[in-house]
């Protein structure tokens, strides 16, 4: 080969090859979730967790999440112990992270001490309350820079920003942007098509954690409620509740009368009698929602009568994979719409492109194979 040649076949190799990841520069200060300005002065290492569900956003990011943890809290571990079979499995090593809290914003101040954390990171319902603040306050005070990220109260806008804001902090910046990138491509399909068919949809009640004992904790418009609205349905407890939601009485969902019904959960039955999530069987899934709509209150609503009952995994108001819940309520609530839209080739699509571990189990359901 000439030299000429071998130059030539250099140029346009080099001309197309894919660019060279960008690092992130620090110092780095950015804005997080609730409008804090945190500076973090290198690239973390060692990563505290307020909440253990936020490993979920960490693993769609980064190869090897459990190599970042200095420590974290117990409540995925606690709610969801499939989960955290899965990553244990993957990664033994997760065994050995210390606990640092359980989750509801209260963190072990002993323990964070001993450890040589460069990073905290909580979720906004923590950063909102008392031993919240308490915990941010302390991790500043002895100099650990603490990030607040919400996957929660405003989801639709919240989750590709709070992903994008974890690939700056973390230096994972082109894998963070492709699954934000990813995750808007979804909603907006949703957005336009109903922006296209602007007639209302059905009305609809969720049911958090449904028990035979009470009823009924009805999600309002906020959290997983917001994917109610975006696909131009009706929740019939939107102008009654606070923004998460409440309780509201069997008189009130028998007078509302939802043309859908949606009851959330998570895996065993651990806070209600219908389980669901990560690890749990189809079958078993479907069994428990069926049990769920045997009483007398729900048995005789308009939506059991005519067969659109279904069922959520409850925290996927926690984690990045929100976007599921958003094609699973498309496909129930407007089919005429969304019959090509399908959450599992979704979810095929994030666990061979994105997850360090794979997410497997049934997260929604249909009572009837609607």
């Amino acid at each position: 080969m000439s030299r000429l040649v071998f130059l030539l076949i250099a140029l346009v190799l080099l001309a197309t090859a894919p660019p060279a990841r960008a690092d992130v520069t620090y110092p780095l200060t950015v804005t997080d979730a609730i409008g804090r300005t945190v500076t973090i002065p290198a690239e973390p290492k060692a990563v505290l967790l307020g909440s253990g569900f936020n490993l979920v956003a960490l693993s769609l990011i980064h190869p090897h999440p459990v190599s970042l943890l200095a420590g974290w809290a117990n409540d995925m571990k606690g709610d969801n112990p499939e989960i955290y079979a899965r990553f244990r499995e993957r990664f033994p090593a997760i065994e050995d992270v210390p606990m640092i809290g359980d989750g509801n914003g209260a963190l072990s101040f002993e323990t964070i001490l001993t450890l040589k954390s460069d990073l905290a990171i909580l979720a906004n319902w923590q950063a909102e309350t008392e031993p919240g603040k308490r915990a941010i306050a302390y991790l500043e005070e002895i100099g650990v820079p603490t990030v607040v990220v919400d996957f929660n109260s405003d989801a639709l806008a919240g989750t590709p920003e709070g992903m994008r804001l974890l690939g700056r902090i973390l230096n994972r910046e082109e894998q963070a942007n492709a699954f934000a990138d990813f995750y808007d491509a979804r909603i907006r399909r949703i957005r336009e098509r109903v922006a296209a068919h602007p007639e209302p949809g059905p009305t609809v009640l969720m049911d958090a954690f449904p028990n035979p004992d009470r009823c009924c904790y009805a999600y309002g418009v906020g959290g997983l409620g917001e994917f109610i609205a975006i696909t131009g349905s009706r929740n019939v407890a939107e102008t009654n509740l606070p923004r998460p939601g409440g309780i509201v009485s069997a008189e009130y969902v028998i007078a509302a009368d939802p043309d859908v019904y949606i009851a959330t959960a998570s895996p065993g039955g651990t806070y209600s009698s219908f389980s669901i999530g990560p690890g749990v069987p189809e079958a078993e899934a479907r069994e428990t929602l069926a049990r769920v709509i045997e009483g007398p209150i729900l048995a005789n609503l308009k939506a059991v009568r005519e067969g659109r009952v279904h069922g959520l995994w409850n925290f996927f108001n926690t984690v990045p994979l929100n976007v599921l819940a958003a094609e699973a309520f498309a496909r129930w609530l407007r089919p005429e719409l969304f019959a090509d839209v399908d959450p599992a080739e979704t979810l095929k699509e994030i666990n061979a492109r994105f997850a360090a571990v794979p997410f497997d189990g049934a997260y929604w359901i249909s009572l009837t194979e609607r």
